[in-house]
């Protein structure tokens, strides 16, 4: 669950972010797709360490 909450976070930070800064449709898609790995990446550690940690 926080792997797709994190893509879908991050998809939507980054889209918000290459249209703030007036970019095309292929920038925009870009920024998302990028964010949303790194998010999504972000919330799989995130995950493991839970896990890990007996916490959830």
């Amino acid at each position: 669950m926080i792997v797709i909450l994190g893509a879908v976070l991050g998809a939507a930070a980054g889209g918000m972010i290459a249209w703030r800064r007036k970019g095309k449709p292929a920038d925009i898609a870009l920024y998302s797709f990028v964010y949303m790995l790194l998010f999504a990446l972000c919330g799989l550690f995130l995950t493991l360490i839970l896990h890990r940690a007996a916490l959830i």
